[in-house]
């Protein structure tokens, strides 16, 4: 075995033992942490479901076939053959728990968003008075994901029950389809920012991320596909593409803001795009106006429909030590929380990761601008770590950035061995326990 192999094999028995010093320190605790099986919201349930024989398929399918077709199809092909694929993990490992459990009831019960559809009947007016139900104490105060987010995230639901696609089935399938192209919107920034080549042994392993446990599950999948977009628009505008991608990029990155708050740390992720792309930056500063006009869209839009994102955010922040974030302890959670993260990015991601140390210090050429880009989201999720906004279920409530760590896989031997290891602890996950998401 050689040098670098073992190394990594040291990084990812570090990440298994803070995985197991998460359940181990938070077993005697759980009451404090608010979470059944600490780290994860989740209890201890080994069971099968109509999914498990397409998850193992897929898996298998993807771990014996991923590497060579990722290398040989024509590059849309691949996109599409990603997407695809990785629709059918998510959707076979939500159905691991049946439909009603796995998909429909999830944003009903679980997130909460679906239950406040018929109080948007007037969508202005109660855009204006929004804030005013934030607070637990306040008058019919808002469910705490509707609450703990921005209104386009509950109004996406809003939208798509007054066009007839009503009820949690189809909001699950929203969220399925369209968090699946999150995959497809990395692999186009890692292409353009990177190369082809990375992009290509990048994809097998953003198709079988382990973070698919969630993605079916939860309106975050959602989130981090219009993030993931808005990354790769800016992507294909600083490397020579239209410049018009600028402003599509600024109009999603406004979105974003307003579908989670703690998503605008993906201004980090954006800033290294800008820096990657500093010369046609430099070249056509036309670039930044666009994205700056695309931005101001969306914020603008809810400002003069009355809603006040820094105000609802303050009120957010009381609302949030209310509840369950004013008694979930700081002190675990701030590195429990990186425990969750390997849990939904895999172990292959850790040795990936050190691997992207290795890149920025030895300064590849490729390697060193895919490691920038790695390293500007790994960034944005510690800044959401220490921030303490981020006390537990960072399984769903981090899946945006988790997809940024995924690339780094790309720079490891073996991604057959590595593939096999994310795919089993999916497969794990999901069959013993019973996932609050």
């Amino acid at each position: 075995m050689n040098r670098p192999v073992l190394r990594d094999l040291y990084a990812v028995l570090a990440a298994v033992l803070l995985v197991v010093a998460a359940v181990l320190i938070g077993r005697p605790i759980q009451d404090r942490l608010r979470v059944g099986w600490p780290p994860l919201l989740a209890t201890w349930d080994p069971h099968i479901g109509p999914g498990t024989a397409p998850a193992v398929l897929v898996a298998a399918a993807t771990v014996a076939y991923g590497p060579a077709v990722a290398a040989r199809l024509p590059w849309r092909a691949l996109l599409a053959t990603a997407w695809g694929t990785s629709t059918a993990w998510i959707l076979s490992l939500a159905l691991v728990d049946g439909w009603h459990r796995g998909i429909a009831e999830q944003l009903t019960t679980a997130s909460e968003y679906l239950r406040v559809v018929d109080r948007f009947d007037d969508i202005p007016a109660t855009l204006r008075d929004f804030t005013q139900h934030i607070l637990i104490d306040s008058p019919d105060n808002w469910p705490a994901h509707v609450a703990g987010h921005p209104p386009a995230a509950t109004l996406t639901f809003v939208l798509l029950d007054r066009i007839g696609l009503r009820g949690g089935g189809w909001a699950g399938m929203w969220c399925v389809v369209v968090g699946a192209t999150a995959c497809v919107a990395v692999l186009v920034a890692v292409r353009a920012l990177a190369g082809e080549g990375l992009a290509r042994s990048a994809a097998p392993f953003l198709v079988l991320a382990p973070a698919a446990v969630w993605m079916g599950t939860s309106a975050d999948a959602y989130f981090a596909a219009v993030a993931a977009w808005s990354v790769a628009l800016l992507a294909l505008a600083v490397t020579g593409r239209s410049v018009g991608w600028a402003a599509g990029a600024g109009l999603l990155f406004g979105l974003t803001c307003f579908l989670s708050y703690g998503l605008t740390l993906f201004a980090l992720i954006g800033a290294a795009v800008l820096w990657l792309g500093r010369r046609r930056v430099r070249e056509r500063p036309v670039l930044l106006l666009l994205f700056v006009a695309g931005l101001a869209v969306v914020p603008a839009a809810f400002t003069l429909a009355g809603f006040n994102w820094w105000e609802a955010y303050r009120l957010l922040v009381t609302r949030y030590h209310q509840g369950a974030g004013g008694v979930r302890p700081y002190g675990y959670w701030v590195w429990a929380n990186l425990a969750c993260t390997v849990l939904i990015t895999g172990l292959a991601t850790v040795a990936g990761l050190r691997r992207t140390a290795v890149a920025l210090i030895r300064r590849r050429s490729d390697d060193i601008r895919l490691a920038l880009l790695v390293t500007a989201a790994l960034l944005a999720l510690l800044t959401a770590d220490l921030s303490g906004m981020s006390k537990a279920e960072t399984e769903r409530i981090w899946l945006p950035f988790a997809m940024w760590l995924l690339p780094s896989c790309a720079l490891l031997p073996h991604p057959r061995t590595w593939l096999t290891a994310q795919a089993l602890l999916a497969l794990l996950l999901n069959h013993l326990l019973l996932t609050g998401w």
